[in-house]
């Protein structure tokens, strides 16, 4: 087999109700089960007639007809690409950056080139930390993909050991904004919910009152927007205690103020007298408003803030007249 190629498999009665993912490394011996997992996740995997499928527990029937994707190999270590990047400040220990939103920091499946690691490796060559491994040199922490905002990148080991401390005793300030549905009740208020995987969907994280990591997050209503009684949105802050996988999103929908545009923990607005810019908007409405640390040759407290990336600063302004 070929390390890119393309495989149809139809499966008879001896198949039936077998996993997919069983089924079909039996059907490929050239491949692993957890390959064909791998794969099957990457959207890598459809029906003959094109449905992608990503449940790799999925039951096989008699008479499924398969087509698996097998993509090229990547890289064993990322390649420098020269992206542009919004540095807010560089040393020879240390650089901030304003993220922007759909930028990917780390490669991964179906993200492979074109990340924050790419450019990083391309601005600031061999001297990029490699404590965060091959895939992930200087990488001290990250956003999602559609979150923009503030970030620092260790440029050495040591630096990168200082601050991933910082980090993992929560002993930094991390300041987010969020657009969200409705307006949190009360006004202000600190989320004390453990969060951990889901445990159906193990791509989502949720809130876990038997398990789950202790996740604190403190939150403010900054403005709201729509009729007093009923809001159609707010604009909040949320001060992360900790930092657990998605916890501002999964936070506020806890709360009952799912971020706008989320696509995992969000919601559709059944509410007719929403602008459409709202409905429609195309990802999370969750900006990393300001990083505040201590140096870590210095020591002297650095304090980084950005304004509301464009789209996210015009959906707010839509919403001003909405009444």
């Amino acid at each position: 087999m070929s390390d890119a190629a393309r495989h149809t498999v139809t499966f008879d009665e001896s198949a039936s109700g077998e996993r997919l993912d069983r089924a079909l490394a039996l059907a490929l011996p050239a491949l692993t089960r957890s390959r064909v997992k791998a794969l099957i996740e990457g959207r890598r995997v459809t029906l003959a007639d094109g449905t992608t499928i990503e449940e790799p527990s999925r039951k096989v029937k008699t008479g499924d007809r398969f087509v698996v994707d097998i993509p090229e190999p990547e890289p064993a270590t990322p390649l420098p690409q020269a992206l542009a990047l919004d540095i807010l400040y560089e040393d020879s220990d240390l650089l901030v950056l304003d993220k922007p939103a759909g930028l990917v920091v780390h490669p991964a499946p179906g993200n492979p080139d074109h990340t924050l690691v790419n450019a990083l490796l391309a601005h600031c060559g061999d001297s990029l930390s490699g404590i965060g491994g091959v895939r992930r040199p200087g990488i001290v922490h990250r956003l999602d993909k559609n979150t923009s905002g503030v970030m620092v990148v260790a440029k050495n080991d040591r630096a990168h050991q200082a601050l991933s401390k910082l980090f993992a005793a929560h002993d930094l300030t991390r300041i987010y904004q969020a657009l969200v549905w409705g307006e949190p009740k009360p006004r202000t208020g600190t989320i004390d919910a453990a969060i951990g995987r889901h445990p159906v969907d193990r791509k989502r994280m949720t809130v876990r009152k038997t398990s789950g990591r202790a996740a604190v997050t403190e939150y403010w209503l900054e403005k709201r927007f729509g009729p007093a009684l009923h809001p159609l949105a707010s604009l909040v802050g949320a001060r992360l205690g900790t930092g657990r996988t998605h916890q501002v999103r999964v936070h506020l929908a806890h709360i009952g103020c799912p971020v706008v545009g989320d696509p995992v923990y969000g919601r559709k607005s059944r509410n007719t007298a929403a602008p459409e810019a709202l409905k429609e908007f195309p990802r999370q409405a969750l900006h990393a408003a300001r990083l505040e640390f201590r140096h870590p040759t210095t020591h002297k407290v650095m304090s980084f803030a950005t304004e509301l990336p464009q789209d996210f600063k015009k959906l707010v302004a839509s919403l001003n007249g909405v009444k």
